[in-house]
């Protein structure tokens, strides 16, 4: 069993990421458990000071040791005036930390997300990944999956319906799941 820890970067309730997480979580193939952390926006904002024994918020742990357990971690993320949320930025911060030994160092890790324009947010997710990367993790560049006129598009075909986007997601997944098993030797 493969388990790749999704993080979501919309807390909205109706978002079209949720939607997209919820389709990955769905028509993932047998032997990939698709795990959403929930809790991205109750976090505090990164902050150095802070993140010394005994004063550590309690999140910052329980996010680290989710990530540090996971085989892999997918970032599903909306864009916000051409970038990703703060809630994905605050997430890599903290999963940044320690510097050099982060709890995504050398996991794979791939972006993906739905926008409601016509690119389907692929600067956030061109941001998402260029940070993850910084932070340590093994960052897929390919595949991609950027679902544009997302709202339209899930209101007329759900997506874990669409058969374009069933394909896309488990093109991301196998090639999360390859990367991981790739690791396996190196970590024993």
């Amino acid at each position: 069993m493969t388990t790749v820890l999704a993080f979501l970067g919309s807390p909205r309730r109706d978002s079209t990421n949720k939607m997209l997480l919820e389709a990955v979580q769905a028509v993932a193939p047998e032997g990939i458990d698709v795990v959403a952390y929930d809790g991205l926006d109750k976090l505090p904002f990164y902050n150095e000071d802070v993140d010394v024994d005994g004063h550590r918020p309690a999140g910052f742990d329980a996010l680290r040791s989710a990530a540090a357990a996971a085989d892999a971690v997918l970032v599903v993320t909306p864009e916000y005036n051409g970038t990703m949320p703060a809630t994905i930025k605050n997430m890599i911060d903290i999963l940044s930390r320690p510097f050099g030994d982060s709890a995504v160092k050398g996991k794979p890790a791939a972006v993906i997300g739905s926008a409601f324009g016509q690119y389907g947010g692929v600067w956030a997710q061109e941001e998402a990944r260029k940070a993850l990367g910084i932070a340590g993790a093994q960052v897929l560049e390919e595949p991609q999956l950027a679902v544009a006129g997302a709202a339209p598009r899930f209101e007329a075909t759900p997506p874990a319906e669409d058969p374009e986007i069933v394909a896309g997601i488990h093109a991301v997944l196998d090639a999360l799941v390859a990367a991981a098993q790739e690791l396996e030797p190196a970590a024993s």
